[in-house]
């Protein structure tokens, strides 16, 4: 019979396992262990705490009426012991003890269990570049990382931060910095930016909106080293390509998981090198589980390991942990890999397999790229969104999904993530009963559109080309015509300045098709391509054999242009 229950680490996954476990079975004495000096509190928000969106750290570990949860509020309200600044050491198996240290005072102390949960969650990586050490260089992890970079914010005079890393954290904390109105340079050394997150495609349609916002993004270069000045503070980054002023550097280049502490114990990690547990959460100790960023996940598509660090995935794994604990049953079925950012004004989400993970994992792959409004174009304050698609092109089943723009995409990214889960196809997709006003979206929402486009594909009806695809034509001088089917003001007010473009508005197109070669390539679009698609169906009806049109249109061209789209 479980009566003892010990918890390291008290963020995510132990606060979560700590609450629900007394609320299970209130006789069992649950203690947490942590080396900080705040607990329970939201990590996610440090970047908006930085920004000032969040004025107050302490609402970052507060309940929505302003108490903090801190030792008191657990011992009171969740009836949990919480030790803070004190470090676990070494987990003694065979007499189930867990030795620890007060990092403030030395004192040794030793806390047993029945069963043991590690939420040790992960830690930064520091990449081996000479001047890393350097002042001012940071890191943002910890509650204490948000605190220390805000203050050194608050005593003003940083003109330029550069930042290592487009992940997640790197373009949240572009943004906050943005906001502090510095000069803001992101450092990539994939070739583009969330190169776990997006592919290509998406990602530079990301990058064209952060440069014209003034964010200056620098793919597929690498940092050599920091130079500091006679203070030890950084004053410039030096890359294989160019030397950048830095008065503040931010490192976001990933995350590992924390390990050691279980390493030492004999707890099997599994191939990623996170700790290796099965469907409720337990190490190869059964008395000893595991949850959180320390951990690594199923993924629910491929049933492959992964190792994708998520505060939500934290929270589930404390609650299956604790009703493992306390005699349920319930499995944790995996993960898709969800993850959305806000950067400035644009919305990012990503789930399930994007691209090139699709096709590393030998699926025969179908995509397409569709724009769409969030609401009726007429209801006031609607954005768009570009949504891209990947299914298998064998079964129609969907394999995932990314989505930006300005408009809501957290709405689009959970109806792909609850198909993904039921296994859905794309055409099963085109009859999900969603809600729908105008105030909320289209009658028929731009998710269905784009699995109704994506059906067109898979059944041969629509054909098209990427974007990236025609400016690879574009640039080896390919003849064909680019045929842009949009009104003349539209054209004016955007456009691809370059001869093989062709303006014939798609109200004209049926009287002008005397002035079209049949046997030509001919490449149709418009702002996002519905009217191109028409246009394409047109062509080929009237009997022009060679005729696509370009996925996304004038809204997903992320390459030169004349005027800007996202003002």
């Amino acid at each position: 019979m479980v009566k003892k229950v010990l918890i390291i680490g008290g963020v995510a996954t132990g606060t979560k396992a700590a609450a629900r476990i007394k609320r299970k079975n209130p006789e069992i004495e649950v203690t947490i262990i942590d080396q900080g000096t705040i607990i329970s509190y939201g990590a996610c928000g440090l970047p908006y705490f930085i920004s000032d969106l969040v004025h107050d750290q302490k609402e970052l570990f507060s309940t929505p009426i302003g108490i903090p949860r801190d030792e008191n509020f657990f011992r009171n309200v969740k009836r949990v012991a919480v030790y803070t600044q004190t470090r676990a050491e070494e987990i003694d198996r065979h007499n189930k003890i867990v030795k620890a240290v007060n990092v403030v005072t030395g004192e040794k102390r030793e806390f047993s269990y029945d069963k043991l949960v590690l939420a040790l969650g992960g830690v930064p990586v520091v990449p081996p570049i000479e001047g890393v050490n350097l002042q001012n260089i940071f890191q943002l992890r910890k509650m204490e990382d948000g605190l220390a970079i805000k203050q050194f914010l608050m005593k003003g005079g940083i003109n330029h931060a550069v930042i290592v890393g487009s992940g997640l954290i790197g373009l949240e904390m572009a943004e906050a910095f943005y906001e502090w109105g510095i000069e803001t340079t992101v450092i990539e050394m994939l070739d583009w930016v969330l190169p776990a997150v997006l592919d290509k495609d998406i990602a530079l349609i990301l990058s064209r909106y952060l440069e014209e916002k003034g964010i200056h993004l620098f793919t597929s270069e690498k940092v050599l080293r920091f130079e500091g000045n006679e203070s030890g503070a950084v004053k410039k980054v030096i890359t294989n390509k160019r030397e950048l002023p830095a008065d503040l550097v931010l490192l976001g280049v990933g995350v590992k998981p924390n390990v050691e502490l279980a390493k030492n114990a004999g707890i099997v990690l599994g191939e990623t090198g996170a700790i290796q547990v099965n469907e409720y959460l337990q190490t190869s100790d059964p008395d000893i589980y595991a949850g959180g960023d320390c951990v690594e996940n199923i993924h629910r598509i491929t049933g492959k390991r992964i190792y994708v660090p998520l505060g939500s995935t934290a929270n589930k794994h404390g609650r299956i942990i604790a009703d493992h604990i306390t005699g349920g049953t319930l499995p944790f079925p995996g993960v898709l890999g969800t993850a959305i950012c806000k950067v400035l004004d644009f919305n990012v989400a990503k789930t399930g397999l994007n691209e090139q993970e699709a096709r590393k994992e030998g699926f025969a792959v179908e995509t397409v790229i569709c724009p769409g409004p969030d609401r009726p174009h007429y209801f006031p304050e609607w954005k768009n969104i570009i949504i891209k698609l990947i299914a298998d092109r064998n079964d129609g089943r969907l394999l995932g999904a990314q989505i930006i723009g300005p408009g809501d995409v957290a709405k689009r990214i959970e109806v792909v993530v609850t198909a993904l889960s039921l296994k859905a196809s794309v055409k099963e997709i085109s009859n999900f009963d969603l809600a729908y006003a105008p105030p909320f979206s289209p009658a028929l929402d731009s998710i269905i559109t784009a699995a109704n486009v994506l059906a067109n594909k898979l059944d041969g009806i629509a054909k098209s080309i990427s974007s990236l695809q025609v400016k690879e034509k574009l640039d080896r001088g390919d003849d064909f015509i680019l045929l842009d089917v949009r009104a003349p003001v539209e054209y004016e007010e955007l456009r691809i300045e370059d001869p093989r473009v062709k303006l014939i508005p798609l109200g004209k197109l049926q009287t002008e098709l005397k002035n079209l070669p049949l046997d030509k390539e001919i490449i149709t679009f418009c702002q996002i391509s519905l009217r191109g698609y028409e246009a394409q169906r047109m062509l080929e009806a009237y009997g022009f054999r060679d005729v696509k049109f370009m996925e996304g249109g004038m809204l997903a061209w992320p390459y030169e242009r004349v005027g800007k789209l996202w003002e």
